[in-house]
């Protein structure tokens, strides 16, 4: 499969709209960062559903979509933790859950992702964490209290970190059966 395809190029979109977004936010643009932000999400769609239909799934494009998502969703949350909107623990903690996943797969040695579901509901639930400010400021309509946000943002933190106690008891296990 080409590395250079559609697919992986809208994944490697979100690469370049993560810094737009954050200084869109940052320089207080709601608006544009609402529209940049919804086209992060097209191409996150886009991206899996293309490269399965037109058979150009390959571990370069999985690992091309899932460092593009963390780094676009990491950047997102750290500004929003410099806005008081989530906690500042979240945004590094996505990076190094992401880390360890990567690890732990071994892509590295060619090995596609090996997703978890609570690995698979904490993806989504960072997009839907990140949308919530980024709608409702782009908007001007805001129906969730901040401080529900805030409360979404320490139960992620939580499923974060169970999700990589998780992965690490599974690899602990796995290598004391191979050691054995």
């Amino acid at each position: 499969m080409d590395k250079l395809s559609l697919p992986n190029a809208l994944s490697a979109a979100r690469l370049l709209l993560a810094p737009l977004v954050a200084a869109s936010l940052l320089e207080g643009y709601a608006t544009i960062a609402l529209a940049l932000f919804l086209v992060a999400i097209a191409t996150d769609l886009a991206d899996g559903y293309l490269a399965r239909t037109w058979d150009q799934t390959s571990a370069f494009g999985g690992l091309l979509d899932h460092t593009s998502d963390a780094v676009f969703i990491a950047t997102t949350l750290a500004v929003l933790s410099l806005q008081q909107y989530v906690n500042w623990l979240l945004a590094p903690l996505v990076l190094i859950s992401f880390a360890q996943y990567a690890i732990d797969s071994r892509v590295l040695e060619g090995y596609p992702l090996r997703g978890s579901q609570i690995g698979r509901y904490n993806g989504l639930a960072y997009f839907f964490l990140a949308g919530f400010p980024i709608i409702q400021e782009g908007l001007d309509f805001r129906p969730i209290p901040y401080d529900w946000v805030q409360w979404l943002a320490w139960l992620l933190v939580a499923t974060t970190l169970l999700s990589m106690a998780n992965r690490l008891v599974a690899y602990l296990r796995l290598r004391s059966n191979i050691s054995e």
